[in-house]
């Protein structure tokens, strides 16, 4: 095939910051899916690890779940949340000592060798538990995986571990990779996490750096006359404001997460042949929130950190800076979780005069300047939104007598200041909620998290009561008595402000009409497409 070539569009003029309508045009799924075509798709990023394994996180799934499959899928449908990729069945022991997969027979690995239990073991117990940045934890326990047969494979944890848990994992920390292609070398310098080989309808097929990833169709799919389309092209528009021009010139035809900057969203949703669309993304929450460390003498008060809660306008963030494409946060569960929210916690409406008393019971007076005192707030740089809140908070600070320093970083300074060198007073995050309190969310609170871990606790909050309610969920097998510990976790959390959780969004895809099967299961934008399809 000849070079491919994808022209660029000069940047959008940026434009004023509007309420956007959130009634939006109803997704629309044509009978009969048409073979063929190139899906041209905006990436905003280049991941330097496509192996999901090692690297379980959103921005490298989005090119690498078309490639390489997990055991199982979320599903708004299926049992569980859940519906059959590589893994056809899953069960687990009432004593929590062994989950027992069963596997999808003729699947072949790109490379045309056989897909067996031994690499569901291989990615286990090499990959999944010492190497990726969320298995460590999920998979902690794990010791051993029997394989009695090329399709079973049986899971051997040395502590009792909640089915729940491993269930809620599978659609995110079970990637597998080819044992025959990693089991010779160090498995972090292997070429295939760069080019990575699986069993999932599309193959890598190239890489330009600086502008594009190209997937091609895989003819030996195991998905009956799947995939449809040809190719899937990954056009690298670094530069958010440059996805609704491309667009709207038809040079792409799909912008998920958000590619296309909220402010255009209105405008773009009266485009003639575009689509904006709000599903897809119920399994990839992300949640504002105002990380605080609390070795600084103040915040360890949990007076100043109910009036920081009290001196946020909740709803005005929502409606301004994520232009009523969020929701407000109550706890660090968002409530678009039907398993584990609770809104049963205390609440911080907002009210600065009750701001200003607390900080006066605390005994932080307002000096002849009106300030009490000054701190160091780093905004995450990720998104618009974490830094536009930046700004906002600083405000909300200063109306309640706190003077606080904003510190822009790049993306490397901001996770080396915060979770690394702790130099910070409060910081904007933006973690994600994978569907289990267990993954990624309680590690944000509990004490004992190793410096430099990111997305975890580096602010020395202890709390030996809430470290005890994460250590007893982690190991009640009862999914109901289970349930009820997270519940109960929220309230503490809520109670205690070790951070405050301000607002949870999903992302807004944009598409051209002409794509069909968009926003099919709650993680569709980092699911497999083996069904998504062109209609021209």
């Amino acid at each position: 095939m000849s070079e491919l070539t994808i022209s660029r569009r000069g940047l959008l003029a940026g434009s004023a910051l509007l309420l956007a309508s959130t009634a939006l045009p109803t997704i629309g799924f044509a009978q009969t899916p048409k073979k063929g075509g190139r899906l041209i798709v905006a990436a905003d990023s280049e991941p330097r690890n496509l192996n999901p394994a090692i690297v379980a996180s959103n921005g490298v799934f989005f090119i690498s779940s078309k490639i390489v499959e997990t055991l199982a899928e979320a599903s708004f449908d299926g049992k569980d949340g859940l519906e059959p990729r590589l893994a056809l069945s899953w069960e687990g022991a009432a004593d929590g000592l062994s989950v027992t997969f069963k596997l999808r027979d003729g699947v072949k690995w790109h490379d045309g060798k056989p897909f067996t239990s031994a690499d569901v073991a291989f990615s286990a117990l090499q990959v999944w538990k010492p190497l990726q940045n969320l298995g460590r934890t999920v998979f902690k326990d794990l010791e051993a995986v029997d394989t009695p047969d090329e399709l079973t494979a049986v899971f051997k944890f040395a502590k009792p571990t909640p089915f729940q848990l491993i269930r809620n994992a599978l659609p995110a920390l079970s990637s597998v990779v080819p044992k025959h292609v990693y089991e010779v070398g160090k498995i972090e310098d292997n070429p295939a996490n760069n080019a990575p080989v699986g069993t999932g309808p599309f193959k890598f097929a190239e890489y330009k750096a600086g502008q594009y990833y190209r997937l091609a169709k895989n003819d030996a799919y195991w998905g009956k006359d799947e995939p449809y389309l040809d190719e899937i092209v990954y056009q690298v528009l670094p530069d958010r404001t440059s996805a609704a021009a491309a667009l709207e010139a038809e040079e792409i035809q799909l912008a998920a997460f958000s590619a296309v900057p909220l402010a255009d969203l209105d405008r773009i949703s009266k485009v003639p042949g575009l689509k904006v669309i709000t599903k897809g993304y119920e399994g990839l929450t992300y949640q504002l929130v105002v990380e605080i460390n609390h070795r600084r003498k103040e915040l360890a008060d949990l007076k100043v950190r109910q009036a920081i809660a009290h001196a946020i306008d909740k709803d005005f963030v929502v409606k301004t800076i994520f232009l009523g494409y969020a929701a407000t946060a109550t706890g660090p569960v968002p409530k678009n979780d039907p398993q584990f929210y609770t809104a049963d916690v205390p609440t911080y409406p907002f009210d600065v005069a009750k701001a200003n008393a607390l900080l006066d019971e605390a005994g932080y007076k307002r000096a002849d300047d009106g300030k009490r005192f000054a701190l160091k707030l780093l905004p995450a740089p990720y998104f618009n939104e974490t830094k536009q809140f930046g700004d906002y908070l600083r405000q909300a600070l200063a109306a309640i007598g706190i003077d606080a320093e904003i510190v822009n970083n790049d993306s490397a300074a901001h996770i080396k200041a915060v979770y690394t060198d702790h130099a910070f007073d409060l910081a904007v995050g933006p973690p994600v909620f994978r569907g289990d309190p267990a993954i990624s969310t309680t590690i944000l609170v509990q004490s004992g998290i190793p410096d430099g871990v990111p997305f975890s606790n580096q602010g020395g909050y202890k709390n030996a009561d809430l470290d005890a309610l994460i250590a007893k969920a982690s190991e009640t097998l009862d999914t109901a008595a289970r349930t009820d510990l997270y519940k109960e976790f929220q309230r503490q959390v809520a109670a205690d402000l070790p951070l405050i959780n301000v607002a949870e969004w999903s992302f807004i895809s944009v598409a051209r009409d002409t794509v069909g099967n968009i926003a099919n299961n709650p993680r569709w934008a980092v699911s497999n497409w083996a069904d998504t399809y062109l209609e021209s």
